[in-house]
């Protein structure tokens, strides 16, 4: 799961409160709109982000859409990341220079100073 993806489109304020609503409910732009006072080019830049992340379907109406959220995504996303929290750093190939780097700091007389201080 691409977690870095995932968390800038969740890093906006605005996003997070576009992921809210539509944990409630699906909407459609229009009533983003005015839920959240904003013109309809921002709503669609923040939904575009959200669907590019793979956070939210999109269902067309004719001309108008309707954007729901993918729970289950954000369900095995979450589950995903909590489990990635709790594997051990050395599990981890990508993770070996800083766990090569943690080991060193054992010996590292500044960081004892600093940890002292």
């Amino acid at each position: 799961m691409d977690y870095e993806t995932i968390f800038k489109a969740l890093g906006e304020g605005t996003r997070i409160k576009i992921v809210k609503l539509l944990s409630i409910k699906p909407m459609y732009v229009c009533e983003l709109e005015s839920v959240l006072e904003m013109s309809q080019p921002r709503i669609s830049q923040h939904l575009r982000i959200l669907k590019q992340a793979g956070l939210l379907n999109m269902q067309k109406e004719g001309q108008r859409a309707v954007y729901s959220l993918k729970e289950a995504v954000f369900e095995a996303w979450i589950t995903g990341f909590t489990d990635f929290l709790r594997q051990p750093l050395e599990t981890l190939p990508e993770y070996q220079p800083e766990v090569n780097r943690i080991a060193a700091i054992a010996d590292d007389p500044s960081i004892a100073i600093c940890k002292n201080a």
